[in-house]
């Protein structure tokens, strides 16, 4: 692996701000909230997103700061119990399903295809205000009573408690169709509005992720929609269909709810996987090695993940014959994923690294997600299952691919594609900062809990035995390193649309289309029809030498 710290290539014309962009094509809040240009729904999802985060961020601190002592910290039982409910509700079906997708991709995969904008642009703006009928459906049920099943409504509970979760589960269904949208409006986009020349292995590797995913979405939201509907339906009506004492199953409800739910993960996860590709290409100034088998395995992934959902139930007394099916598609599914590990590093070998902070976010991700990629493996093995099942051990695990992986796949895209959405740089030293600070916090919070669960401490307990109390004060003050990154990247960012240097069209010598056209990018997104003739990454000998952004 090399470093290379070289010249700025000479600017050009479209290296100047430009006059007309489309943040000031159309002034007005009409203008924004009738909009159907792809870039300012992509903006508009990422403002609504970002508070998710930050609301479901407030939850975890408080569950964390609670956890600081054995007994009651600052709340009692029945709030802790609502509070790590809503984290995980929150952060689930309102930040970590939409984030990359519905913020990033809807920016950005038109201009990577060279299209105007997606194939249903009116379509792209109803899906953001079914997410926002969603959302507000989920703030209510904070006023409502709150819920306190867990982000995963296990039945017979969730029938029987006397909080908000009608409206939750409505929220959570609402949310899907949604997604849903979004989903076909990108398969459709994909197949139909690709750029003259771009056959399906020139695309950007974002865009073979974003296109399994939407697979995913379209074919196992409606399953999560139509369970959560039932129970919805079973405590207003009474009908009996996961409560026993109604003659219902809730082991069904366990297999319905796991049927989305495991590819959900993948959902969250395969976008941050093509976010990684793009960056780690750039900032190698390589293609990325084996890109068709990186491109393939992304559906590999979609397509296994369907078989898998029955691991989340060892324990619910499921034939041992399944599972141990379900066993070995869990160890199969890590293959593809293997792929994309082993092509990134190899990437990276010998590759002209430029350690920008994008490129520092890809190097973090692989090792975090790494780790949460490998403590899977326990759990997916019937004998240690039984062992880790409900404990820390799996909210580490967890945290480690959705948090380790994801969030920092995203925050990473964000640096990335900031200068291209805003015009603007932001301070590069204190991006690296903020990346050490996010390092240690999260290491410290949650490698912890992989101790915890190795000494059997369960998950989701408000009270716990004094010989745990160290370790949980070592994660509760990672929780605080946490969120002072999250701080200092929100200052940064934010002071960067004021008095960020201007970034010019490419200030990262990028090769993939988006970057092919001004910062801010015009509404049309190009000024000419792009077309294409190579593959996604291939650098001119002359263009080695990334851009320095001032």
């Amino acid at each position: 692996m090399s470093t290379t710290t070289a010249t700025p290539v000479p600017a050009t014309e479209m290296d100047r701000w430009p006059d007309t962009h489309y943040w000031n094509a159309t002034k007005g809040f009409k203008s924004w909230a009738l909009t159907v240009d792809h870039k300012r729904i992509g903006m508009m999802y990422l403002v609504a997103i970002l508070t998710a985060f930050f609301l479901g961020g407030v939850f975890a601190i408080l569950v964390r700061l609670e956890l600081l002592t054995p007994d009651q910290t600052i709340v009692g039982a029945k709030t802790y119990n609502q509070l790590f409910t809503l984290h995980g509700a929150v952060m689930v079906f309102l930040f970590l399903v939409p984030s990359i997708p519905a913020a990033l991709g809807n920016f950005f995969l038109p201009m990577q295809l060279g299209a105007k904008d997606v194939a249903f642009p009116k379509l792209n703006l109803l899906s953001f205000y079914v997410y926002v009928l969603g959302a507000a459906f989920a703030i209510f049920s904070l006023f409502a009573g709150a819920i306190d099943t867990g982000w995963t409504f296990y039945t017979p509970y969730s029938l029987q408690t006397n909080t908000a979760v009608t409206s939750m589960v409505l929220a959570a269904f609402i949310l899907g169709f949604s997604s849903i949208l979004t989903g076909l409006n990108f398969i459709v986009s994909i197949h139909k509005l690709r750029a003259p020349g771009m056959t399906w292995f020139r695309m950007p590797l974002l865009l073979w992720a974003l296109y399994a995913t939407s697979v995913i979405q379209l074919l196992a939201t409606p399953v999560l929609a139509i369970t959560l509907l039932l129970i919805a339906m079973e405590r207003l009506l009474g009908i009996g269909i996961f409560d026993p004492a109604l003659g219902g199953d809730p082991v069904l409800y366990q297999h319905f709810f796991w049927f989305y739910s495991h590819p959900a993960v993948y959902i969250m996860v395969v976008p941050a996987f093509g976010v990684i590709s793009e960056i780690i290409a750039t900032f190698t100034r390589r293609p990325i090695f084996g890109y068709r088998f990186v491109a393939i395995s992304s559906l590999a992934i979609a397509f296994i993940g369907f078989f898998v959902w029955g691991h989340h139930m060892f324990v619910s007394g499921q034939s041992e014959y399944a599972g141990m099916v379900f066993s070995f598609l869990s160890f199969f599914i890590a293959i593809p994923t293997a792929v994309k590990i082993f092509n990134w590093t190899a990437t990276l070998f010998k590759g002209s690294n430029w350690l920008a902070s994008p490129m520092l976010y890809a190097i973090v991700f692989l090792i975090q997600f790494t780790i949460g990629g490998l403590t899977g493996l326990p759990l997916a093995a019937l004998s240690t299952d039984v062992h880790f099942h409900d404990t820390y051990f799996v909210v580490a695990h967890f945290h480690y691919v959705m948090m380790g992986g994801t969030v920092f796949a995203f925050i990473g895209g964000l640096h990335y594609w900031w200068p291209k959405m805003t015009g603007r740089m932001y301070n590069e030293k204190w991006a690296k900062i903020a990346l050490a600070t996010l390092f240690v916090g999260f290491n410290v919070t949650f490698f912890t809990q992989f101790i915890l669960g190795t000494r059997g401490m369960p998950r989701r307990y408000y009270n716990y035995l004094p010989e745990y109390a160290r370790l949980h004060g070592f994660s509760t003050v990672g929780s605080w390193i946490l969120a002072l990154g999250f701080i200092i990247i929100a200052v940064y960012l934010l002071k960067s649309l004021r008095s960020g240097a201007v970034a010019g069209a490419n200030p990262w010598g990028a090769s993939t289309l988006e970057w092919q056209t001004a910062s801010p990018p015009p509404t049309e997104n190009f000024f000419d029809t792009p077309h294409v003739n190579t593959g996604p990454y291939v650098y001119p000998d002359e263009e080695l030498a990334p851009r320095r952004a001032a």
